[in-house]
């Protein structure tokens, strides 16, 4: 009898005792060894060195395709028998694309512009249906045909040239930081052994490792995200394009957009390129809405349009040299 309620006492003891083995996922949460605050979700550390930046030579991009006389029934008959645009956006980018607050519509220059294209084409401003789409995922997105064209800040570079098929510009950029105030930075060089925030397959990875080679980089999802990691002190600086970081700047009045340009961009509409396979209506329906795309881009720099909207968004913010030059490619018979 004593032996068995010996054996029974030693079983519901080994039951009792907890289980002190640490979890793995909590120990996979990327934290930031200075603060202990956990980084950004999806967010990750590129040490300084780790990679070499590569000079950026001079190139020539390849030009768009020229509006024609047709109509947008002509060019892009299944959109225009669907009745709406579906458009890729970027969710919290203040200025560009973003819920206003106070009004809960999407706002900005690019919710604008997507705007402006669904009006010449449907004769209704609102006919669009607008997709979130994370800055990493961009190009992704219009391989998979669940949007018609991405207006995210797609910068026009020959590599998503073979990827991509891009409206002619509809904005110019300069590459800059953003700072804490009071901040010992003022330019890249001023970085080392320190952190500077991008986001993940932005053209300013490669800048970043290329003029502070000695600076850790933050790869964030999102700019928000890069925000974010400079105001819990898991960032020194953010690197992207100044119409960016002017909204971020807005988000944030300890913060100010600082040094000269250390690079300048164009952004263009990104639309899918046709697959090899794809039959003849097909290649002509998508090179129709490069068409008509571009050719709400003309009237806007026509009618005053484009100037509306950059005052209204940028205004006191940015200067401009106004919308970029149009540009086509040659097309035969020219």
């Amino acid at each position: 009898m004593v032996a068995a309620l010996t054996a029974l006492g030693l079983v519901l003891s080994a039951c009792a005792v907890p289980d002190f083995t640490p979890r793995n996922d909590a120990l996979s949460i990327p934290r930031d060894s200075a603060t202990g605050i956990p980084l950004p979700a999806g967010a990750r550390v590129e040490k300084a060195g780790t990679r070499q930046g590569t000079e950026v030579e001079e190139y020539a991009l390849r030009g768009s395709l020229k509006p024609d006389g047709r109509t947008a029934a002509e060019r892009i008959p299944s959109i225009v028998e669907r009745g709406y645009l579906i458009v890729g956006i970027q969710q919290s980018q203040n200025l560009l694309s973003f819920r206003d607050a106070t009004t809960g519509q999407l706002s900005g220059f690019e919710v604008d512009l997507a705007h402006e294209i669904a009006e010449d084409i449907f004769g209704d401003r609102n006919a669009v249906d607008f997709r979130f789409v994370e800055s990493q995922h961009r190009v992704h997105t219009l391989s998979t045909g669940k949007v018609d064209f991405l207006l995210s800040t797609l910068t026009i570079t020959p590599e998503r040239q073979q990827e991509v098929e891009f409206s002619t510009p509809y904005l110019s950029t300069n590459t800059r930081l953003l700072v804490n105030r009071n901040s010992e930075v003022n330019r890249l060089e001023d970085l080392a052994s320190r952190t500077v925030c991008v986001t993940d397959n932005s053209t300013g990875i490669n800048l970043a490792r290329l003029h502070s080679p000695k600076a850790d980089i933050l790869k964030a999802v999102t700019w928000a995200d890069c925000l974010y990691a400079m105001q819990h002190n898991q960032a020194d600086a953010i690197l992207v394009d100044d119409v960016i970081l002017s909204g971020l700047e807005i988000q944030d009045p300890y913060t100010e957009i600082v040094g000269p340009a250390v690079d300048s961009d164009i952004y263009g509409v990104g639309m899918p390129k046709p697959a090899r396979s794809a039959h003849a209506d097909e290649i002509a329906e998508a090179e129709g809405l490069v068409r008509q795309v571009n050719s709400t881009l003309e009237r806007i720099r026509t009618d005053g349009t484009w100037w509306e909207l950059f005052r209204h968004w940028f205004a006191g913010r940015l200067p401009t040299a106004g919308p970029p030059p149009l540009h086509y490619r040659p097309e035969d018979g020219e």
